[in-house]
Formats: C-alpha cells, sequence, structure tokens
C-alpha cells in the first residue's frame, strides 16, 4: 500500500482543509466539461494536457499547490511536471471529491 501512495504521490495524510485556509489553491487537471459537472469553490482547472503550456499560469498560483482530479491519476502526471518546474510544497489530493 505504501508503494501505491507514494507512485500516485499521496505520502502521508494530509489535512486539506487547513491548507487551504493558510492559503493553498486547489488546481483541479480534470477536463473542463468534468470540472464544469462539480467542482471545489475557488479551485482553478487546468486540464492535465494543457499543464505544460500553461504552466507560467500555474506556477502564479504559488505553494502550497492542491493538485486533484477524479482518482488521483491525473492528478499525479500533473504533480509531475509542475515539481520539475520547481514547486516544492504539492500535494496530490487524489479525487476532487474528497475535499469537499
Amino acid at each position: 500500500m505504501e508503494f501505491l501512495r507514494k507512485l500516485f504521490g499521496l505520502g502521508p495524510k494530509v489535512n486539506y482543509k487547513e491548507l487551504v485556509a493558510n492559503g493553498a489553491k486547489i488546481l483541479d487537471v480534470r477536463s473542463e466539461g468534468e470540472f464544469a459537472s462539480g467542482h471545489i469553490s475557488g479551485s482553478v482547472n487546468i486540464p492535465v494536457d494543457q499543464i505544460p503550456k500553461r504552466m507560467p499560469e500555474v506556477l502564479k498560483l504559488q505553494e502550497p499547490l492542491i493538485v486533484c482530479c477524479k482518482s488521483g491519476m491525473r492528478a499525479s502526471m500533473a504533480m509531475a511536471q509542475i515539481k520539475k518546474a520547481g514547486v516544492k510544497e504539492i500535494y496530490n489530493a487524489g479525487g476532487w471529491t474528497k475535499l469537499k
């Protein structure tokens, strides 16, 4: 189980509500249609396939950054790209409904 948590960037338990209360931004990497069907209030939608070309926009969100999608797979892919761009404090929350 620990291997899977590391693989998907799900590390130790994190209090996401506390992070948001302290200024963390939520980046939802689902498609625009998925985002339109429901999302966390205040979250920013940049689909995972648009992350590379919209990286300046992502970096403006600053840290800490919480990434979510439907299950955690796309969030993991986005997180890897964002980390390579220099963001250090980033969390994979998995499915966006966990942040409700």
